[in-house]
């Protein structure tokens, strides 16, 4: 019952922001507020013309149409608030084509997980791979605020911000392509929605898998404009509003942060690898600019931007799937195999990709 009872949020949420993103690509366009790679001089980007930036902008109208079917509660509140941040510091980095210090958005991405804490959403606890589950509402400290009692739950406090501001990063890393990121987005908040209905006897379940679809139906509403050839790029705003929503999500829905993780598994460990990459070679993991991703070793070796995209989907698809019918053990070790794989087929995209260079293009040939 309750899954019927969630579509009408999900279609809602989708047409609004649907019919939203003409409106807003109009408005970026008219105010020159676009992504031009003549001017964004950076390796990474691979679009050859002009495209408005702003996609969080039609997402984010697209949740509060829908929020009318959740109760507005504190936890609700303090996720409008959080989202709303992201939301901002976005628009003005998309305005400001990335010119905003990596190190304050970042500094913003704890800034409004920070918030969703302060509304009392934590993770109490989470599930050990090797079995039970490991306890994070200890130590705790309490105190009375405006009369009312509160109580901070230092360990699960902190993992909770760390977990949403990773999120908001690494699943924004893997928007590079048309349509790559909000497709992935809906099939991951289809499965968190998914795993909820398997436990939809509990009433607290019902909020999730509404929020769950709400977003599923914002990022889908939003896919058309974003495809290839895109009218609109999800910018930072759409990005870290995604990795935000999913993570929260992954929190509400009794603490299944590793089913999300299994889910997002190539965003993941590609982030992973970058990063460790990037320290390797002496550079900050916080600087990008170069074309480092999985979806950049893909292009090199010749896929097109449609083939990587529904590569992506597919793998993700396939795991949000297998992450409906696994335990947290059999999750573990899933995600394990997946690192090897991964690890292997970076290391055959190198070796193929350097194959494929011209000769004089770095590969040791002759001219």
């Amino acid at each position: 019952m309750i899954s019927f009872s969630s579509l009408p949020a999900f279609f809602l949420s989708g047409f609004v922001s649907f019919l939203v993103s003409p409106g807003v690509i109009y408005i970026l366009k008219k105010f020159k507020i676009f992504d031009d790679p003549k001017v964004h001089l950076q390796e990474k980007v691979i679009h050859t013309y002009p495209v408005p930036r702003g996609g969080g902008i039609p997402i984010f109208f697209g949740l509060l149409a829908s929020l009318v079917f959740l109760p507005l509660d504190k936890h609700l509140k303090g996720i409008i608030a959080g989202a709303a941040v992201a939301l901002v510091v976005g628009i003005l980095d998309d305005l400001f084509e990335e010119k905003i210090p990596p190190l304050w958005r970042l500094l913003s991405n704890f800034l409004a997980a920070a918030i969703v804490v302060g509304a009392g959403i934590s993770t109490a606890f989470i599930n050990n791979p090797l079995g039970g589950i490991i306890r994070l509402d200890s130590p705790q400290v309490c105190f009375s605020f405006l009369g009312s009692p509160h109580c901070l739950w230092i360990l699960a406090d902190i993992f909770t911000i760390f977990w949403i501001a990773w999120t908001m990063n690494f699943v924004g890393w893997s928007g590079g392509i048309e349509g790559q990121l909000p497709g992935i987005v809906v099939i991951a908040a289809l499965t968190i929605a998914g795993l909820s209905l398997k436990f939809s006897a509990d009433i607290t379940q019902w909020p999730v898998i509404i929020l769950a679809m709400i977003t599923a139906g914002a990022y889908l509403g939003f896919l058309p404009w974003n495809l290839y050839p895109q009218k609109i790029m999800p910018g930072y705003s759409g990005k870290s509003l995604a990795g935000f929503l999913l993570a929260v999500l992954s929190i509400l829905s009794t603490a299944k942060i590793l089913t999300l993780m299994i889910v997002l598994a190539i965003p993941l460990i590609d982030a992973l690898w970058v990063i460790s990459q990037r320290i390797l070679s002496g550079r900050s993991p916080l600087y990008g600019g170069k074309r480092e991703h999985l979806h950049h070793r893909l292009l090199a070796i010749g896929w097109s931007k449609q083939k990587i995209t529904f590569f992506y989907w597919g793998i993700t698809a396939c795991l949000g799937i297998l992450a409906l019918y696994l335990n947290s053990q059999q999750k573990f070790y899933t995600m394990f195999m997946l690192v090897i794989l991964f690890l292997g087929g970076i290391l055959w995209l190198n070796s193929l990709s350097t194959s494929l260079k011209p000769p004089g293009q770095g590969n040791g040939s002759k001219i």
